[in-house]
């Protein structure tokens, strides 16, 4: 039997008072790769913000449960040092501070070691021979000046460097050509084990061709409507949302 390593249960929350997730519960156990799809406002990103602790996105009811522990009311520094990691759809530049740099930080305070300069340097640099970014990157101020593609290998180069237990990836196939994509999925088959999961929107289905899906679900106005295997996504590559939506609708 699978050990749960995420659970939302019941959870309601609102931006600027208004009320996005309505009651949605998710499990995902270790080892586990989900996708959520759904139609443009459905609550996607909301549900890796409320995830990820971000004070913007208020909590009304409901409980997030991390490896057996409520995270509910913990900040983002906590649930990161707890293993849990957000890619953006738009990541921020950050001038005045390089990337190694910013990774050494965040791995620093992580991992609660002091990290050694030279073997950090190393390290990082056979992460971004994988994703083919040129090494000067790393010397660069985070995301200033990075083509949009540059910008997604960067995130799956934090991915890989802080190896959390539960990533969530949002769109990080948003914008990318094929041969980006194709980089980006290496990084994140590079990444997955038994251990950890995954949880990644996406509309560009490409990025999961290499990476075994266990479950797709399917979210609608802040709700998940229908959960399915991988041939939930050749459904709605072939069908698109309407037909699920129309289920739903006729359900209720």
């Amino acid at each position: 039997m699978s050990e749960e390593l995420l659970r939302v249960e019941n959870i309601h929350a609102s931006v600027e008072d208004k009320e996005i997730l309505k009651g949605l519960d998710l499990v995902i156990n270790k080892g586990e790769t989900h996708v959520l799809m759904g139609p443009n406002g459905a609550g996607k990103s909301t549900l890796d913000n409320v995830i990820m602790g971000n004070p913007a996105y208020k909590v009304t009811e409901g409980h997030v449960f991390f490896d057996g522990e409520d995270l509910t009311e913990a900040k983002t520094d906590v649930r990161a040092k707890k293993g849990i990691f957000m890619s953006f759809q738009t990541p921020e530049e950050v001038p005045g501070v390089t990337l190694e740099d910013f990774l050494r930080v965040c791995k620093s305070n992580i991992t609660g070691e002091r990290l050694k300069v030279f073997g950090f340097h190393k390290e990082l640099k056979k992460t971004m021979e994988l994703l083919s970014m040129d090494e000067s990157y790393a010397r660069r101020y985070l995301n200033v000046g990075f083509s949009g593609g540059e910008k997604k290998k960067a995130e799956i180069v934090q991915l890989l460097t802080l190896n959390p237990k539960f990533a969530m990836l949002d769109e990080t196939d948003s914008g990318l050509d094929v041969d980006a994509v194709r980089v980006v999925s290496k990084g994140i088959e590079h990444y997955k084990n038994d251990e950890n999961s995954l949880l990644i929107i996406t509309h560009n289905t490409k990025i999961l061709e290499n990476l075994k899906v266990d479950k797709v679900h399917v979210l609608y106005k802040g709700k998940i409507i229908k959960t399915g295997g991988p041939e939930l996504v050749d459904q709605i590559n072939e069908n698109g949302f309407a037909e699920i939506i129309g289920e739903e609708v006729a359900a209720n």
